[in-house]
């Protein structure tokens, strides 16, 4: 849909008394910045609004509708997928950063309330201190990830292989919808509910606007479970001589609840996470943090020299290696569980490891941002798609079958494919194909790497060819997904949603988008949808 050039001087007057000096952003600097993500540049937003809560959201939305320019909402900005960045020239970007605030967190009915620019690690932080957690908490990208864009973008990876992704932790939202008006969903729903304890009274109208890409609302409010942070964790890795073997174990260990985490890491994803240029392995602060995180002082020391002892070079070339975090009320269930994961390693022919990389994984949980890079200053890309676990090695062997078709010209333009395998909960398969190519940077990279980083990493020059190579194998692994009924999280304007729809329910989804956004002003594209 086209929207004629509405800014004027009295609109931005209008904004900038709405938001205050810091809440109104027009300069082009932030204007490049929202208008790519880290996959590329694609339209142009012509303002950037950063509401400070949510009476301003709704203030300004409702002053932008008459105008009929798009919204795009944005979290963290971390992504890959063009979630939040429109094709054309005439929109306005949310940023929800500002809205950081952890507003309640209620011990007896354990449930926390915060706003949408929480950080996972903000609100893991906050937590701890009260010896809780989230049951799913957070991405690897926590650090600058959001809560509203998790929940947008269906964040997994922290707890998810127990407990599911962001979307199975969330009890009540309140979202501004394109108009202004903001819809609570949940019990908070019910006129006279005190409090937002239950997700599913009535129909599930929460699940509406969860792993929506922002294309039904603008979330400025989460409910989420808590629960009491488990008093005992432990951690294994094990060696796989191939990659079949590798997945049915995952994939046995998933079916059998015994782990938080889970993940095989390919020979390639192996050497990237142990040639990291901080060398987590061997640096004393991850070390401390692996002696604190232990139970009690003589135990936290023989863990700590473990790793230290174990430096980089502990696993063998070729080698597919799982990597597991347990964790329990007490010692002894973890015991039981680290035991039932051993047997299923031994029959599939896994030879223990030493633990070092889940170990050092869980003492910095949320990495540095200066990851959106390579180690060397290589661009990375990521695509997932998710079934049951009695469909992995069908999608995994078609997938493959495309890299190896394309291995000469991926071999030629320098581009590195790795693999990132993972569960979630008891009952799904992740396989996340990961493309590292050196090429210039874009606004994001620029702006969310560290000044060690910028002054360090070298700066590739433009590589149009390798880019052309990955974004195409991207598109066919989209359609490998696609042809399997694959998930996906992060769906953005990268994997088909709307179109692979049963029409039934492509008519439902599209009545919803109708009801809410009848002029299809909230992040038209996101979904398929506008």
């Amino acid at each position: 849909m086209a929207f004629a050039n509405t800014i004027d001087d009295a609109l931005e007057r209008d904004l900038s008394a709405i938001l205050g000096p810091e809440g109104l952003l027009s300069d082009e600097a932030s204007i490049e910045l929202h208008s790519s993500d880290l996959l590329g540049r694609a339209g142009r937003c012509r303002l950037v609004i950063r509401p400070e809560n949510q009476a301003q959201l709704v203030e300004a939305v409702r002053r932008i509708a008459p105008t009929g320019m798009p919204l795009m909402p944005r979290g963290g900005g971390l992504t890959y997928v063009g979630g939040y960045v429109g094709s054309g020239a005439d929109w306005v970007a949310v940023d929800l950063r500002r809205m950081n605030r952890i507003l309640s967190i209620d011990e007896k009915d354990m449930v926390v309330t915060v706003e949408p620019g929480v950080t996972w690690l903000q609100l893991y932080e906050a937590l701890q201190e009260k010896g809780l957690r989230l049951p799913f908490f957070g991405t690897f990208s926590g650090r600058g990830a959001t809560v509203g864009g998790g929940l947008s973008n269906g964040a997994l990876f922290l707890g998810t292989a127990r407990y599911g992704t962001s979307a199975d932790i969330v009890l009540g939202l309140e979202v501004v919808t394109a108009d202004g008006a903001v819809v609570h969903t949940g019990q908070k729903a019910v006129a006279n509910a005190p409090k937002p304890f239950l997700r599913s009274f009535g129909p599930d109208t929460t699940g509406l606007f969860i792993h929506d890409a922002g294309a039904l609302g603008i979330k400025c409010k989460a409910s989420l479970r808590m629960i009491r942070k488990p008093a005992h964790t432990d951690f294994l890795s094990f060696g796989f001589p191939d990659r079949d073997a590798a997945i049915a174990a995952i994939c046995e260990i998933g079916r059998a609840e015994l782990a938080e985490d889970a993940y095989v890491m390919d020979p390639d994803k192996t050497r990237q996470a142990l040639a990291a240029p901080s060398d987590l392995i061997r640096d004393v602060k991850t070390l401390g943090k692996v002696v604190a995180q232990e139970q009690g002082l003589l135990r936290g020391l023989k863990a700590g020299a473990k790793l230290a002892l174990a430096g980089r070079d502990f696993i063998e070339e070729g080698c597919f290696s799982l990597h597991l975090v347990l964790a329990g009320r007490s010692r002894a269930s973890v015991d039981e569980d680290m035991g039932a994961a051993r047997q299923i390693a031994a029959k599939l022919g896994g030879r223990e490891l030493p633990n070092s990389i889940p170990k050092a994984g869980r003492a910095e949980m949320f990495s540095p941002l200066d990851a959106v890079l390579g180690a060397t200053g290589d661009r990375w890309v990521a695509l997932n798609g998710k079934v049951p676990h009695s469909q992995a090695k069908a999608l995994v062997d078609d997938l493959e079958q495309l890299l190896a078709d394309n291995a000469d010209a991926l071999r030629e333009s320098g581009v590195v494919v790795s693999r990132l395998i993972t569960i979630m909960g008891n009952h799904a398969f992740s396989y996340e194909p990961v493309f590292n190519w050196h090429d210039e940077w874009l606004p994001m990279h620029e702006a969310t790497l560290s000044a060690k980083a910028l002054r360090d990493l070298p700066r590739p020059p433009a590589n149009e060819a390798a880019r052309a190579l990955v974004m195409r194998l991207r598109q066919e692994i989209v359609a490998v997904f696609a042809r399997h009924g694959a998930a996906s999280n992060q769906i953005g304007r990268t994997y088909p949603y709307a179109s692979i729809l049963r029409p039934e329910s492509r008519a439902l989804l599209e009545g919803v988008k109708r009801t809410l956004d009848p002029d299809m002003r909230m992040n038209p594209g996101a979904l398929e949808l506008g």
